[in-house]
C-alpha cells in the first residue's frame, strides 16, 4: 500500500509499505480523509517526540476493511472515525482520569504508524461509528474538536469572561466557536491574515485585530484593563511572550498552541503572584473524543469553511517542506 513515511527530520517520502494486518482486538481501516495538523509539521521538522521512521496522521476517518478475530463491535464496510490516543490504563495518571499524561503515552500517528496511508490498523477500543449523514471530511475534524473539548474542560469558563485569542487558523476558529457557545463576553481574535479574522467574526468573535496593529488597537488593554482570559493558539514563542501583558488581575492564560519543545519565554514571577494569575496548558485530548463526536453530531460546529485544500498523498512531501501559508486553514489528504 502507499504511505507517507517520515524517515527522519526533513525527510519524507511516499512509498509502498506492507499492509497492516489486524491483531485479535484490532481493526484495519481503509482511510478516506486525513487532516494535516501542526503536530505533523513538528514531526517532519524533528521538533516532536516521535520516533523515526513513522507514518504520521492522527485526524482521520474511513471505512472498516478488516477486523481481528475477537472483534464483534464493527464489521467491514462500517464508516468510522478514530481516537488516536494510546493510554496504558494502568499508571497513576490513567487511573486518575489524566490519561493524556500517561507514563506510557502514545498516539496513532505520533508514536506509532498513523493514517497517512491507504490503510491503518488501530485498537478496536479507539474506533467510533460515524453517523451516515456525516462526511469523512467532517469526521476527520472530530479529533481537533476533541482537543478543544479538553481545553474547555481545563478552562471552566465563567459566563461573560472577556477573551483575547491569538491565532485564527483552523484550531483558533474551533476555539472561537467553542468559547462563544460557552458564554464568553467580549471575544477578540488576533491574526496576521484579514480573511481569517473576518471568518472568526462570522463565527463568534466580537472583535478582530491584525497582528501588526496590536499595539495601536489594544495598547490600552494592559494591566487592570486587560482580559479575563488570554489564549495562545499560535505556538510561536515571540508571540506567546507578548501575550502576558494583556492579562488582567485574576486572569487565566491558556497555552493551546504547540511550541517547539526547546522553546522558552520570559514572564515575571512577581506578576503571577501579584496579579493572581492562573496559567494553564491543554495537551491533546483526554477521553474527550466521545464528547467531540456528540458536539459534531449535534451540529454545534461549522467546519465547512475550514478546509482550504484537499490534496493527494503524493503532494504531501512538498507541503511539509514548504510549510503552510499564513492564509491556509486546514489541509486534508483524500484517499476517496
Amino acid at each position: 500500500m502507499k504511505a507517507l513515511v517520515v524517515e527522519g527530520p526533513r525527510r519524507a517520502v511516499v512509498k509502498e509499505v506492507p499492509y497492516p494486518k489486524p491483531d485479535r482486538r484490532e481493526v484495519t481501516i481503509q482511510v478516506k480523509r486525513v487532516g494535516i495538523c501542526g503536530t505533523d509539521f513538528h514531526i517532519y521538522l524533528g521538533e516532536f517526540l516521535s520516533p523515526y521512521p513513522l507514518i504520521p496522521g492522527h485526524e482521520f476517518a474511513g471505512v472498516v476493511h478488516e477486523v481481528g478475530e475477537e472483534v464483534s463491535e464493527f464489521k467491514p464496510g462500517d464508516r468510522v472515525a478514530v481516537d488516536p490516543s494510546l493510554f496504558c490504563g494502568r499508571c497513576e495518571y490513567c487511573l486518575t482520569h489524566r490519561g493524556n499524561h500517561c507514563e506510557n503515552w502514545g498516539a496513532i500517528g505520533d508514536t506509532t504508524d498513523g493514517a497517512l496511508a491507504e490503510y491503518v490498523k488501530v485498537p478496536v477500543e479507539n474506533v467510533f461509528h460515524l453517523p451516515d449523514n456525516m462526511s469523512f471530511a467532517d469526521g476527520a475534524f472530530i479529533e481537533p474538536v476533541a482537543c478543544v473539548v479538553h481545553a474547555m474542560n481545563q478552562l471552566q469558563l465563567r459566563p461573560g469572561t472577556s477573551v483575547l485569542l491569538f491565532g485564527a487558523g483552523s484550531m483558533g476558529q474551533l476555539l472561537t466557536q467553542a468559547l462563544a457557545h460557552a458564554g464568553a463576553g467580549e471575544l477578540v481574535v488576533v491574526d496576521v491574515d484579514p480573511v481569517k479574522l473576518e471568518l472568526a467574526m462570522q463565527h463568534g468573535a466580537t472583535g478582530a485585530v491584525l497582528s501588526r496593529e496590536l499595539e495601536e488597537r489594544l495598547g490600552q488593554r494592559k494591566g487592570h484593563r486587560g482580559f479575563g482570559l488570554v489564549v495562545d493558539v499560535t505556538g510561536i514563542p515571540s508571540v506567546i511572550e507578548s501575550e502576558f501583558q494583556f492579562l488582567a488581575p485574576a486572569a487565566t492564560y491558556l497555552q493551546f498552541g504547540v511550541a517547539p519543545a526547546n522553546a522558552t519565554v520570559s514572564i515575571k514571577p512577581f506578576d503571577i503572584y501579584h496579579k493572581d494569575l492562573r496559567l494553564l496548558g491543554s495537551m491533546a485530548i483526554n477521553r474527550t473524543y466521545r464528547a467531540a463526536l456528540e458536539w459534531m453530531k449535534a451540529g454545534r460546529f461549522d467546519v465547512s469553511y475550514l478546509v482550504s485544500s484537499v490534496i493527494p498523498i503524493d503532494d504531501l512531501p512538498q507541503l511539509l517542506e514548504s510549510g503552510k501559508a499564513s492564509n491556509v486553514m486546514k489541509v486534508q489528504v483524500s484517499f476517496e
